[in-house]
């Protein structure tokens, strides 16, 4: 079964040349820098080529966050901080705020800012796999763990690294609570997808599928709540796609849940959650209409010509009329007016992040090596002022075209 999910864009950069001459006064000093500024340049590049895949992905980032912690963390374990946090200024934009970039001289602020980029990585490599009409069992657990980790690194960024940034996050960007807690619950959903997906087509229990597709609802359905607060200039589109997922899942739910009625002979009552599944699939079929015509950053899609999505409307509609039939030949039970109470619980399947942690210190860093720093001697180059109104460039991706005016069309 295909998958379609919404995508906010990467977050583009500043180039960082590392370049401490007269600071840096050895041969491993220097080496360290080249190191740093290389590993940096391949991390950026592989987020937006399409044929990298998590492995590479991992391996490039193990190299540069390991490099980077020379620059944040005490090399004899005390608490003190490392003597290079603030010696190079980063710059980063933001996924929803455009091109105007946020700049912090913090090592910190580059750790969770390239951190935040390699989640969103993770999900956009879930995006393109799910997007495939042939995807295999195996791909579909790729889909799942890459959605998995993402939520993950999110977790530990917001839980462990953010809370270290000196200068305050700035209300409404990426490193918020409100968006990472969303970013967070959001992967949860969309790895909850892949199994709802995998539990009809091995036919579970129509039980087990309602329970799951309702507690998937609750997840778009909180992401979208935490969002709630933002501008909708910037959080518009998003909301729109998790309303519509919510409306999706839960009337996911109520047709699962009828199936089930239907095996108790609560034809009746089956009958009412196959109409409120019904009144749920309109509403995310209006929302998929109102998500194409929301400007804003993200994916440029039609989500209600999206297979996953006219799956779900044929189910609904063969379902409630096999139920009328046999209410009609066998059952002749009356349909309540109201619908069911969902109180469904789904006891396996829920997904949970997976922890991650930043890599150990790069081997280079000794002593030696951050002693041969002298902080007395100014940098030759990086010393200009920010310009906070600086336009940084935005990454040219492969399935997101760069949105200058936010603006969005249906394709």
């Amino acid at each position: 079964m295909t998958h379609w999910f919404h995508r906010n864009p990467l977050k583009a950069t500043a180039p960082v040349s590392f370049n401490f001459y007269g600071v840096a006064t050895t041969p491993a000093a220097a080496k360290v820098c080249n190191d740093m500024r290389l590993a940096r340049t391949r991390l950026l590049e592989l987020f937006t080529d399409s044929s990298c895949n998590p492995e590479m992905m991992k391996n490039a980032t193990d190299l540069y966050f390991s490099l980077l912690q020379g620059f944040i963390l005490s090399l004899d374990d005390s608490s003190q901080e490392c003597k290079l946090r603030y010696i190079q200024n980063f710059k980063w934009t933001d996924t929803l705020q455009g091109q105007v970039p946020s700049a912090q001289q913090d090592a910190v602020f580059e750790l969770v800012s390239m951190g935040f980029n390699v989640a969103l990585w993770y999900t956009k490599y879930a995006s393109r796999l799910a997007g495939k009409e042939d995807i295999t069992e195996d791909e579909a657990k790729d889909v799942h763990r890459s959605l998995k980790i993402a939520a993950g690194i999110f977790k530990h960024l917001k839980e462990s690294h953010i809370p270290k940034l000196i200068t305050p996050v700035e209300k409404g960007r990426d490193l918020e609570a409100r968006l990472i807690d969303s970013y967070i619950v959001q992967c949860q959903a969309e790895a909850q997808e892949v199994t709802i997906a995998r539990a009809i087509e091995l036919k579970h229990n129509p039980g087990l599928i309602a329970a799951l597709a309702y507690e998937t609802a609750n997840f778009y359905q909180k992401a979208d709540q935490t969002l709630s607060s933002l501008d909708p200039t910037y959080a518009g589109k998003w909301r729109k796609y998790l309303n519509l997922k919510t409306c999706f899942y839960m009337a996911y739910a109520y047709c699962y849940h009828g199936q089930t009625l239907l095996a108790s002979d609560k034809c009746g009552e089956a009958i009412r959650s196959l109409q409120e599944s019904e009144k749920f699939f309109a509403k995310a079929e209006a929302l998929c209409k109102e998500y194409g015509e929301t400007k804003g950053p993200g994916t440029t899609a039609k989500p209600s010509g999206h297979l996953f999505f006219r799956k779900l409307g044929s189910l609904i509609k063969n379902t409630l009329e096999k139920c009328q039939r046999e209410n009609g030949f066998i059952y002749f039970q009356k349909v309540p007016a109201e619908a069911p109470q969902l109180e469904l619980k789904a006891n396996y399947g829920l997904v949970e992040p997976v922890p991650f942690e930043f890599p150990a210190l790069n081997a280079h860093w000794t002593p030696e090596t951050l002693a041969a720093f002298d902080l007395t001697k100014k940098p030759k180059d990086d010393t200009a002022k920010p310009k906070p109104d600086e336009e940084v460039k935005p990454l040219k991706e492969p399935d997101i075209k760069p949105q200058k005016d936010s603006g969005c069309q249906i394709s």
